[in-house]
C-alpha cells in the first residue's frame, strides 16, 4: 500500500474524509447533542423512565434470543455447504440470501399471515395460550429471520479458503466428529465466528422494519429502542428521542469497535497461518 504523492490524490481523499464527516460524523454528534440540549437531570430523567428501561431491555432480550440462535444455524449451513457436495448444494446457498432480497417490512408482513391469529399456525398457539404477534416472541422470530445470513456468509468463505485437510487428517486419527469441530474446526473459524456474532447482534439491534409490523407498537410491552425513538418523535417528546436514539448509538459505536477488533485479529491469524 502506497502514500498519496499527488494533489488529486489527497483531494480525493480530503473529499472521502468531508463526505465521512456530514454523512456520518456530523449525525452522531447531532444525536448525542440533542440528547443532553436538556441538561443532566432531563437526560437522567429520561434513561430513568419505565418505558425507556423497558425498550431497552426488550432490546437486549431480542438481540440475546437471536444471536445464539443465529450461531448454531449459521455454523451448520456454512457446514453443510463447504464440506459436503450434495444435490441442492448451489440451492441451499442461495437460499441463504433471501433474507438479504426480501424487504423486511415484507417479511414481517408474511409472519404476521402466517403466525396471527387470523392463520391456521397462530390460531393453533392461540388457542392453547400462546401468543406470538404483537408480543416479545414474534419480535424474535423476524429478527431471526432478517439477521439469518450473516454468520453463515462470514464463514463460507472463510471455511473454504482453509480447506479440509486438518479436519480429514484428524478423522483418520480416529476423533468423531465432535472433537473435530471443537480441536480443529473451532479454533480457525473462532475469529470469523465471533465477527459475525458481532454483525449480527448490530443488525438485530437495529432492527426496524419488519419489527414494526409484528409488534403492534405496544408501550412497555412490544416497543424496542428503534420503535421508541419514532414513536416519541411522534408524540414530539424531542430530548426522550434523541435519548433513545443515543442508547442505540452507544450500542453501535460498541459494536463497531467489537467489528474493528475481530477484524484485526482475524488479519493477524491469517497472517500466522500464512507465515506457517
Amino acid at each position: 500500500m502506497k502514500k498519496p504523492h499527488s494533489w488529486q490524490q489527497w483531494l480525493l481523499i480530503g473529499l472521502g474524509l468531508a463526505v465521512v464527516a456530514l454523512v456520518l460524523l456530523v449525525p452522531l454528534v447531532l444525536i448525542f447533542t440533542r440528547a443532553l440540549s436538556g441538561g443532566w437531570d432531563l437526560l437522567v430523567q429520561n434513561l430513568s423512565e419505565d418505558y425507556m428501561q423497558h425498550a431497552l431491555m426488550l432490546t437486549v432480550l431480542v438481540a440475546i434470543a437471536t444471536v445464539p440462535i443465529n450461531l448454531v444455524f449459521g455454523i451448520c449451513l456454512a457446514w453443510c455447504v463447504t464440506r459436503y457436495d450434495f444435490r441442492g448444494r448451489r440451492l441451499l446457498s442461495t437460499l441463504i440470501d433471501i433474507p438479504y432480497a426480501v424487504s423486511p417490512v415484507v417479511a414481517g408482513l408474511c409472519y404476521l399471515v402466517i403466525y396471527g391469529i387470523e392463520g391456521f399456525v397462530g390460531q393453533w398457539f392461540y388457542d392453547r395460550d400462546i401468543q406470538l404477534m404483537f408480543a416479545w416472541p414474534g419480535i424474535v422470530m423476524v429478527t431471526v429471520f432478517v439477521t439469518a445470513p450473516y454468520v453463515a456468509r462470514i464463514l463460507i468463505p472463510t471455511m473454504q479458503s482453509q480447506g479440509a485437510e486438518e479436519e480429514t487428517a484428524a478423522l483418520t486419527l480416529g476423533a468423531n466428529g465432535w472433537q473435530i469441530f471443537r480441536h480443529v474446526t473451532l479454533p480457525n473459524i473462532k475469529w470469523a465466528l465471533l465477527y459475525g456474532v458481532v454483525v449480527t447482534n448490530a443488525r438485530a439491534v437495529g432492527e426496524f422494519g419488519a419489527v414494526s409490523v409484528v409488534s403492534g407498537t405496544i408501550m412497555n410491552q412490544t416497543l424496542t429502542l428503534p420503535l421508541l425513538v419514532e414513536q416519541l418523535n411522534n408524540d414530539y417528546k424531542t430530548a426522550a428521542a434523541f435519548t433513545a436514539a443515543a442508547l442505540l448509538a452507544c450500542m453501535a459505536l460498541l459494536t463497531v469497535f467489537l467489528k474493528t477488533f475481530m477484524e484485526w485479529r482475524q488479519r493477524q491469524a491469517m497472517a500466522r497461518a500464512e507465515a506457517a
